[in-house]
């Protein structure tokens, strides 16, 4: 026999986060763990999150790490976002008793692994896409030197690639991307 699957409600899914010794996605009422990451992942992560915090210092801006919770508020998907920036004020989801779920993004950046690579570009970006306030999101490759950004133009969205040597621009905050320091790994 199979057991039947559970259906949590986001507050039951908020509870269970706050005591799980792993982070979970939320969609639908699943829950489901998220892959860990690697050294070469992290490194990646943290990179970008440096570069932005240097960038928005002084700025109304805040850039968090993954330990942040997202959620999608016209799909329902909740997730941990590899870096995310917000601008102005926060906003949390209402439905978060404890305040701890962002909703107002204006950049999310996922670093791709193979893993996961195939649902970030995929229905994760959809999900992203249906964020009023966020206006580019930043696909990381974990294996060559490029970034994707997905940028809102208007009701439309584009997609820009930058490669090699190149530095990617994140219009809709100011801030560049040079991919030498995104991919700066000083333990080699």
């Amino acid at each position: 026999m199979i057991p039947a699957r559970q259906r949590f409600s986001f507050e039951d899914y908020v509870a269970l986060e706050e005591i799980a010794a792993t982070k979970h996605e939320f969609l639908d009422g699943h829950v489901w763990a998220m892959a860990g990451g690697t050294p070469e992942h992290g490194a990646i992560a943290a990179n970008v999150i440096a570069l932005l915090s240097n960038q928005l210092r002084n700025r109304p801006c805040r850039v968090f790490t993954s330990d942040v919770r997202l959620r999608v508020e016209a799909t329902g998907l909740a997730t941990y976002p590899d870096v995310s920036v917000i601008c102005g004020q926060m906003r949390t989801d209402p439905q978060d008793p404890k305040g701890g779920t962002i909703v107002n993004p204006a950049v999310v950046v996922e670093v791709l692994s193979p893993s996961t690579e195939d649902y970030d570009r995929g229905e994760k970006v959809f999900h992203y896409k249906q964020i009023p306030s966020l206006g580019e999101i930043v696909l990381v490759a974990h294996e060559e030197r490029r970034i994707e950004i997905w940028r809102r133009a208007g009701n439309r969205w584009t997609l820009d690639s930058v490669r090699g040597e190149s530095t990617a621009s994140l219009e809709s905050i100011g801030c560049t991307l040079p991919l030498a320091e995104v991919y700066r790994n000083p333990l080699e």
